[in-house]
């Protein structure tokens, strides 16, 4: 029987495994952080076939971030459903919550960031965090307040996931992790904020 590392994929299952594996080494220790080689070492294959298949370790990296963030946009939209309004960001805030358990998904979006030193990067974040952004207020209809709100709180919680808050025995903690109610918004409008 042939063990996982050692058997022959096919092109499409190669391709998601290495993505896989790259994620969680980006995740862990960014563009710069993590070599071709040792994702390719993880995966069982040479380092120039990482590079047949995306081109450059970059290229992957932003193949990674950009399925990052697709994977909470669509998540988003998902479980809004038909709703819009303040019942749509109840419903987005409950899924941004159950994906905090995805540590590698929250830390690829701050090691997006942290990359944005690069034009490159920074032109591909940009784009990605952009559709996020028309997603949450497309769906929604609500008012760019309280949409600028919602993705601040969610830039909390994924600072907090990076941390491990809620392991954390201290005021700040507790405070930075407490729960986040639907109504917390429904206040924050244009007309109040100008």
């Amino acid at each position: 029987m042939a063990t996982e590392r050692g058997k022959r994929l096919a092109g499409a299952e190669r391709r998601e495994q290495v993505l896989k594996i790259a994620a969680e080494e980006f995740a862990e220790h960014g563009l710069h952080g993590v070599s071709a080689e040792v994702i390719a070492r993880k995966a069982g294959i040479t380092h120039a076939y990482v590079f047949r298949l995306f081109g450059t370790k970059k290229q992957l990296f932003l193949e990674v971030v950009r399925r990052a963030f697709a994977t909470m946009t669509d998540g988003l939209a998902t479980s809004a459903g038909p709703a819009s309004g303040m019942e749509a960001l109840a419903a987005m805030g409950q899924r941004y919550d159950a994906s905090l358990k995805d540590r590698t998904l929250l830390l690829l979006q701050l090691q997006a960031f942290a990359a944005c030193g690069d034009d490159e990067v920074r032109e591909a974040v940009r784009e990605s965090f952009g559709q996020l952004w028309a997603t949450v207020s497309d769906t929604t209809g609500l008012d760019a307040v309280q949409i600028k709100t919602f993705m601040a709180f969610g830039m909390l919680l994924n600072t907090n996931a990076a941390l491990a808050a809620a392991d954390v025995d201290a005021d700040w903690a507790r405070q930075a992790t407490t729960r986040i109610h639907a109504g917390l918004f429904s206040h924050l409008t244009t007309e109040v904020n100008r």
